[in-house]
């Protein structure tokens, strides 16, 4: 079902867009995708917009802070991760090797989240839902529907997300010789991880799109940068990778037809 109420450990569940012009980048995804934007006053010059897609949260955005901009982070998409209790995953996440980044807090009566570093250099996100349990849609034209671990040490990943959340991570069935390793959370699949991907290790999340080339369109007119055009993968889909105007760097993708 594409809307979403709760969300499993180990799964998916917000994405959320630092960047360095928050005004702009509400433009410009509303424009490609239908988003709905919410600003929710966090201070007396900042604000939280929450995205919503037919009704639903799909995703946030916020301007990035004077102390990432000051250690040069750039514009990014944060992945979050569902988890029964942060602090005991954090803690976990740490005695597999994590790095760290901000202990478990609350936000407010939401929910309570950490930052962590990976291993092998990719931050990700924990999410404790109290209020708010996430994306509450998914798989849908606009909605979030696929994460990829982009990383420099698969073996070592494989082992610690495996340990963290009980991901099975695995080549796919068949006939593909591509290396792609596949994520399942229980019987979900979930995302992978590719054979080699350039640039600095990071989680990249994916948004279903109707049609790939008309968004990939409309996406270059609002001023995107691509770093994969528009491509088809046989028995998979049709995908581009791409930067919004900031920088920001995510995907787009629709499946190939079922026979």
């Amino acid at each position: 079902m594409p809307h979403i109420d709760k969300h499993a450990p180990g799964d998916f569940c917000w994405i959320e867009l630092a960047t360095s012009d928050q005004n702009a980048a509400k433009q410009f995804y509303s424009s490609l995708f239908g988003w709905v934007a919410n600003d929710m006053p966090m201070g007396p010059d900042s604000f939280y917009t929450i995205f919503r897609l037919d009704g639903r949260d799909s995703s946030a955005g916020y301007t990035l802070t004077p102390q990432e901009t000051g250690q040069n982070i750039p514009p990014h998409w944060n992945l979050y991760i569902a988890v029964e209790s942060a602090d005991d995953t954090a803690d976990k996440a740490v005695q597999l090797g994590a790095k760290l980044l901000a202990p478990a807090f609350d936000v407010f009566d939401a929910g309570r989240m950490a930052v962590l570093q990976d291993p092998t250099g990719v931050v990700f996100t924990l999410w404790q839902g109290k209020k708010n349990a996430g994306i509450g849609i998914k798989d849908e034209p606009g909605a979030f529907c696929w994460a990829d671990l982009n990383t420099p040490d698969r073996a070592r990943a494989k082992e610690f997300y495996s340990a963290l959340f009980g991901w099975t991570i695995s080549p796919g069935e068949g006939k593909d010789e591509s290396g792609y390793l596949h994520i399942m959370n229980g019987e979900k699949m979930i995302g992978g991880i590719p054979p080699t991907q350039p640039g600095p290790p990071h989680w990249l999340i994916y948004i279903y799109v109707a049609d790939v080339d008309a968004s990939s369109a409309k996406a270059k007119e609002l001023g995107a940068q691509f770093y994969l055009p528009p491509m088809s993968l046989e028995g998979v889909g049709r995908m581009a990778v791409l930067a919004d105007p900031q920088g920001a760097v995510f995907a787009m993708f629709k499946e190939s037809p079922r026979a």
